[in-house]
């Protein structure tokens, strides 16, 4: 099972996203954790990689497990684990290779293109306090077949 960390980072009612190219889909910037890594130090990394950016004390704010269904075979799952922070360093880069970098109003969340999935995880993470849980089943299509969160 893959194991991915990314970091929510909010900057005055706005959150900084990943605009990935091949679907036009936003996410929040991360990925592969490291051999021996923390969860917290490859969300850092991960973060940093792809923003210039250092989030500071992110704290865990989401675990998740997605399994990808090909005709009800499962053909791939990984665990995603999220933080999030009000408070960063550095500069934000001016190109990232993964795709666009945008600065969105949290306001706006719910209009963009991503996962359905995505949606749902930050409904729950930007209302509660609380660490949320959640499994996530998709198509290899990415299309939702099915969700719980807790």
């Amino acid at each position: 099972m893959q194991r991915v960390t990314n970091c929510i980072v909010i900057d005055q009612d706005h959150i900084l996203l990943l605009k990935k190219p091949s679907r036009g889909w936003y996410a929040i910037p991360g990925g592969k954790m490291e051999q021996g890594e923390t969860i917290k130090e490859s969300a850092i990394r991960e973060y940093w990689e792809e923003t210039a950016l250092t989030p500071n004390n992110p704290t865990l704010a989401g675990v998740f497990t997605f399994s990808i269904y090909h005709q009800e075979e499962l053909e791939n799952e990984w665990m995603m684990f999220t933080f999030i922070t009000d408070s960063y360093q550095g500069q934000l880069t001016e190109h990232c290779d993964e795709g666009e970098l945008e600065w969105v109003p949290i306001k706006q969340l719910h209009q963009l293109p991503m996962a359905e999935g995505d949606h749902k995880i930050f409904e729950h993470i930007l209302t509660s306090k609380a660490t949320v849980f959640g499994a996530f089943s998709y198509t290899n299509e990415f299309q939702l077949i099915d969700y719980r969160i807790n």
